[in-house]
């Protein structure tokens, strides 16, 4: 039997150990799969990929990218990997909403009623086997082992770290359950403090204006992004390094593989400019502590939804005149680019649909809001493997490898 090149390179994605999930909220309709005759089928499903749309989300089939779920949802949703394959924490008023996606097993997708209750929930968090889940109306976090998800009997077994002072954070546990979370309050936010797993302090730093995301790469070397550089935090202590452009050179999303020490991260250095696109990006050594910046080739332009780390190690960035380029991180080149999308304009508000790219193993799949489209993309090839026209309007998306 012929096996096609998008299977292909989801097997692929498996043996390379990918990890992706999905989640969501209550209400709608799901379709059981089916054979080609039409009958209903309990075949074991495969990779799955979930869109958010305006008041919905639908869950496709990875390889086919058909509709197998649609799902009602509030007017704007983020979907958030639960770190399982299987699972999404979907942002909803009341807190993280988990859509089961079924992939991987012979269920049907399901909007669950488990909810993670939060005040204005916020950044979800993947490391060492425990999802972590932070509220930014009460900077309380919620930690929980990852595999409890699919297990437990509505919510899994958690452990709340409560807030001192609201503000919109993140946190992070790492693999000997060192607590790693930002400082601020509703006037602003301006560093880290890590406490071990008795919560004694470890190390803090206020040296973090407009601290921003998170990102864990290699030996758990962890980068939170700085309005003026990012900080640093390794074996114990904090380190901060600066942007070349002072005071203003912001670094706020890290893009991360935990196989390499060096952290791609977006940069703005002009605090007044309009729009969201970005023309340079920050490359972070977190062995020898070092910021550089480098400036993207004329046209080569994204936001915060463009940037993901695949095959190699290597970043892919989604720009907006409709092609990945890929970024070898070691040397601040692009090694190459491939067409995927027509040339889009950035959005008016961040949470406005715009191209998104998300990535199992070595499959992105691509959003294309003005065609109403989503698109699997072999990255060790350039290979479009499929494509598929919605009755809605994508915005954000997430996979789930099964």
């Amino acid at each position: 039997m012929r096996t096609s090149p998008l299977r292909r390179a989801l097997i692929s994605a498996a043996a390379l150990g990918a990890v992706v999930t999905l989640a969501s909220c209550a209400g709608g309709s799901t379709a059981p799969a089916s054979t080609s005759d039409g009958s209903a089928s309990d075949a074991q499903a495969g990779p799955r990929v979930a869109v958010a749309y305006e008041g919905g989300i639908l869950v496709l089939d990875g390889e086919t990218l058909d509709t197998v779920a649609d799902f009602e949802s509030e007017p704007f949703t983020r979907l958030n990997a639960a770190g399982d394959d299987r699972h999404v924490m979907v942002t909803m008023s009341e807190g993280f909403q988990v859509l089961d996606t079924a992939a991987g097993t012979t269920d049907e997708p399901e909007l669950t009623d488990t909810v993670f209750e939060a005040d204005t929930p916020g950044h979800v968090v993947r490391h060492a086997d425990k999802t972590v889940l932070y509220a930014d109306g009460t900077s309380d976090t919620t930690i929980f082992e990852t595999a409890d998800l699919a297990s437990a009997d509505g919510l899994p077994e958690v452990e709340t770290v409560p807030g001192v002072e609201a503000h919109h954070g993140v946190s992070v546990v790492l693999e000997d359950g060192t607590f790693l979370t930002t400082v601020g309050n509703a006037d602003g936010r301006n560093g880290i403090v890590a406490k071990d797993a008795d919560g004694t302090e470890i190390a803090s730093s206020d040296q973090c204006p407009g601290v921003h995301g998170e990102g864990t790469a290699e030996d758990e070397a962890v980068v939170f992004g700085c309005e003026n550089g990012a900080l640093i935090y390794h074996d114990g202590e904090i380190t901060k390094v600066d942007a070349p452009d002072q005071p203003y050179g912001r670094m706020g999303n890290a893009y991360v593989s935990e196989t390499s020490p060096i952290i791609v991260g977006d940069y703005k250095n002009d605090v007044d400019a309009e729009g969201y696109l970005l023309s340079a990006v920050t490359l972070i050594d977190t062995e020898a502590k070092t910021l550089e910046v480098v400036d993207l080739p004329a046209g080569v332009e994204y936001t915060f939804r463009d940037i993901v780390r695949g095959p190699d190690d290597l970043a892919y960035i989604l720009s907006s005149d409709g092609s990945i380029h890929v970024l070898d991180p070691e040397s601040g080149e692009i090694t190459d680019s491939f067409p995927v999308v027509e040339a889009w304009e950035g959005p008016a508000e961040w949470q406005d649909a715009h191209p998104a790219i998300v990535v199992a193993g070595n499959v992105a799949y691509v959003t294309e809001p003005a065609a109403n489209s989503v698109h699997a993309v072999d990255l060790t090839t350039g290979e479009v493997l499929a494509s598929t026209e919605l009755d809605v309007t994508p915005n954000e998306i997430a996979p789930a490898a099964g």
